[in-house]
């Protein structure tokens, strides 16, 4: 189940911004961070991703933007002022989602730090993968202005900080040995990061498979061996390449 660059293009019906519409784990079912739907959009936001994705943002312009979503310049311009307003409105709902699902994911996993850290890696490597073109879209970060940087620069924090505190609570315990906490949580996230940037969905590997093998990576760089983890990426030695 590869859903990885699908988008839905529903007039009128964006998605309401994740972690808002419902807490981590309200009215969902255990493992729900595992699902991915095609990822629904406006048609103005549907085809600014696709030109960003395809384009690049420099390379994009807003006819046609307006032209894939089926509008015209003017009503373009009505629900977002700017191109690099959609583009801000990609990265945070990107950063969003991803935040309520790895939220999630550690909340379920329980309080010990290792599963924390498995079931942070495994939701972070499956968002990647399954939602690669809006993922990608962090590469595009340069052509915002200062405001726009300063609010997305605020989520991505929310996103660090639950990893570093999975880690830094670990490392107090002694049930992770590592030497430097809150750098080994940011190389962590800049590892899984970079993976919407060279995943491809046709690859060798599935999203699970690729999960499966940084849940073990991640938890080797925490110093948590090579045993356990959390969901289906957990337990014995299966998780190695």
């Amino acid at each position: 189940m590869r859903h990885a660059g699908r988008v839905t293009a529903t007039a009128g019906a964006a998605v309401p911004p994740p972690g808002e519409a419902l807490p981590a784990t309200g009215g969902r079912l255990p493992g729900w961070w595992r699902d991915f739907a095609p990822l629904t959009l406006t048609p103005v936001l549907a085809g600014a991703l696709g030109a960003f994705t395809e384009q690049g943002f420099h390379g994009s312009s807003v006819r046609d933007i307006a032209r894939r979503a089926g509008v015209t310049v003017p009503a373009l311009y009505y629900h977002h002022p700017s191109k690099q307003a959609m583009l801000v409105a990609l990265l945070e709902g990107t950063v969003l989602d991803m935040l309520d699902r790895v939220r999630a994911a550690v909340e379920e996993a329980g309080p010990a730090p290792r599963a924390g850290v498995a079931a942070f890696a495994e939701a972070a490597v499956l968002y990647m993968t399954h939602r690669v073109g809006s993922a990608a879209l962090d590469g595009q970060l340069r052509y915002l202005d200062p405001e726009g940087r300063v609010r997305y620069a605020a989520s991505r924090k929310r996103v660090e900080e639950l990893l570093v505190g999975v880690v830094e609570a670990g490392h107090a315990d002694g049930s992770l040995v590592l030497d430097h906490p809150r750098d080994t949580a940011r190389a962590l996230l800049g590892m899984y990061q970079a993976v919407a940037h060279w995943y491809r969905p046709d690859g060798a590997l599935s999203p699970e498979e690729l999960a499966a093998r940084y849940v073990a990576i991640s938890l080797r760089a925490v110093g948590a061996g090579r045993t356990g983890g959390a969901g289906r990426t957990g337990g014995g030695g299966s998780m190695g390449p």
